[in-house]
């Protein structure tokens, strides 16, 4: 395997895992920053105010998303097998 084709392989590998991410950051950072103004406006200061509502919506983003993460996924593995081969 050549240098610039290795290189290549990296970066798509990132790409991807920053596609497949995004979703479920967005919807973690868009809870917290909602949570922390209601937090702010209702002076309440729990950590666990913060910390169970993004978990719980970015396992529910991740499971509304498995379908599109799979098929990500085997389509970039179907890919690496086709050049290794």
């Amino acid at each position: 395997m050549y240098d610039e084709s290795a290189v290549l392989l990296v970066r798509e590998t990132l790409v991807l895992v920053l596609r497949i991410s995004a979703p479920m950051l967005l919807a973690g950072m868009l809870i917290g920053l909602l949570i922390s103004i209601f937090q702010a406006v209702t002076s309440i200061q729990d950590q666990t105010l913060t910390f169970v509502p993004k978990i719980a919506v970015m396992v529910l983003v991740a499971a509304i998303l498995v379908p599109w993460i799979v098929g990500n996924l085997v389509a970039y593995a179907q890919e690496l097998f086709t050049l290794v081969w």
